[in-house]
């Protein structure tokens, strides 16, 4: 999926969009394997095209009525989510999932808390004919409408010698989906060895993590995901279960399964689970301690912790020393094409 030149290509990429100066081989934030990003090998990354991945992924003249961007549900001032249980596209419409963060996806090739989509270059296209999120009725209006935008269409033959095509617009915005990190955290700082980078309640926290309360078991690897799916029960109890990645694969055993998300900036990414149902790191931390929601997908790894208050607390502590650095910047373009 990806090889050296392409990592390459994204650190250069990152470097462009950098706000202050910095060596293009210090764009990967602290803590992150830039060899295992993912990036098919027919969309090399470049600092053009992730600029123009981040105009398309800002414009709201994505949606048929104007109204909604891909930054609508993955906002940068609230980790690229949109702080929502579940998400508002035109006219007011509700979805029945939440927005996860964009954050980190380079590291990962299936998306959406199903996994439906292969590549964030095809995830890219699903919302925007989603009748409820940006509601255009087919890709092909989506194509017209912004090849009536001069600026764009002169963009999109700079970046791919073509006009405007909806693979080109998926291509430009997973590119830029891919230069959202987060690293640099307390715990990566601990890690490189800084004494006091960790709280003492965070290093309790981080020893429960890997420990007793068996976290990482699922929110595995430097971006503490397994990139799996499971069941916690989340849901299940309702008679309009969402039946997750059961839709896609039409297996039993994956009923009630949702990928794992990374843990990476959960403190600034509230509420949680896939239906939002969570409105507290406290709450989810009290949510595994209980070992989840009975049902009979249910992981055989849910089981009642039985955590003392000050574990919880500890647990707490160290799931907020995962924020970091490496995304705060991405805001919008100063302007988009015309």
């Amino acid at each position: 999926m990806s090889s050296p030149q392409h990592v390459a290509a994204l650190a250069l990429a990152l470097f462009a969009a950098a706000p202050v100066a910095a060596e293009p081989e210090a764009a990967f934030p602290l803590g992150l394997d830039a060899e295992e990003v993912r990036i098919p090998a027919d969309n090399p990354p470049s600092a053009d095209k992730v600029a123009l991945g981040r105009a398309l992924f800002f414009d709201p003249r994505l949606s048929r009525d104007d109204t909604i961007a891909c930054a609508t549900c993955h906002r940068p001032a609230l980790a690229f989510t949109d702080g929502q249980p579940v998400s508002t596209g035109i006219g007011g419409q509700r979805g029945g999932r939440s927005a996860p963060t964009v954050i980190n996806r380079v590291f990962a090739t299936a998306q959406f808390w199903d996994g439906r989509a292969p590549s964030l270059e095809e995830q890219a296209k699903g919302p925007i004919v989603n009748p409820i999120e940006m509601g255009m009725p087919d890709h092909a209006t989506l194509e017209r409408k912004l090849n009536a935008i001069e600026g764009y269409r002169t963009w999109f033959q700079r970046v791919f010698a073509s006009d405007v095509t909806i693979d080109g617009v998926a291509r430009a915005i997973a590119s830029f989906e891919r230069s959202v990190l987060s690293g640099n955290s307390a715990l990566d700082r601990h890690y490189d060895g800084v004494e006091g980078a960790l709280s003492p309640a965070a290093e309790r926290g981080l020893k429960l993590f890997k420990g007793d309360a068996n976290c990482s078991k699922c929110h595995a690897g430097f971006n503490f995901t397994d990139e799996k799916y499971h069941n916690l029960g989340v849901g299940m109890d309702r008679p309009d279960a969402d039946t997750g990645r059961q839709q896609v694969t039409g297996r039993v055993e994956d009923r009630g399964r949702f990928k794992t998300p990374t843990l990476r900036e959960v403190a600034a990414t509230a509420p949680y689970m896939h239906d939002g149902s969570l409105a507290t790191l406290e709450a989810v931390i009290d949510f595994y301690d209980k070992g989840g929601i009975a049902n009979p997908q249910l992981d055989k790894d849910m089981k009642k912790l039985n955590l003392s208050a000050r574990q919880k607390a500890d647990l707490l502590a160290f799931l907020r020393a995962l924020s970091g650095e490496g995304w705060q910047h991405l805001g919008p373009p100063d302007s988009l094409p015309r």
